[in-house]
C-alpha cells in the first residue's frame, strides 16, 4: 500500500521536525497523524476516481449517440 507507506513517511518527517525543535509528542499522536494523512490521501483518490468515472460515463454517452446516428 503506497498510501500507507507515504503517510508513514510524512509522519516520520514531522516527528523529526518536532524532535529537532526539542519537543516531543506521544507515539499515539503520531499514529493518529498517519491515519489522518492516509484518510486525506484516500479522499483525494476517491475524488479523482469520481472525475475519471464521470469522463468515462460522458464518453459512453457520446459513443452511444454516435452509434445511433450510424444505425
Amino acid at each position: 500500500m503506497k498510501r500507507n507507506k507515504h503517510a508513514n513517511e510524512i509522519t516520520e518527517r514531522f516527528r523529526e521536525l518536532v524532535e529537532s525543535a526539542g519537543d516531543t509528542l506521544p507515539d499515539n499522536h503520531y499514529k493518529e497523524l498517519a491515519l489522518l494523512i492516509e484518510a486525506g490521501i484516500d479522499t483525494a483518490l476517491v475524488d479523482k476516481l469520481e472525475e475519471v468515472a464521470n469522463k468515462v460515463d460522458s464518453l459512453a454517452h457520446d459513443i452511444r449517440s454516435d452509434a445511433e446516428k450510424f444505425s
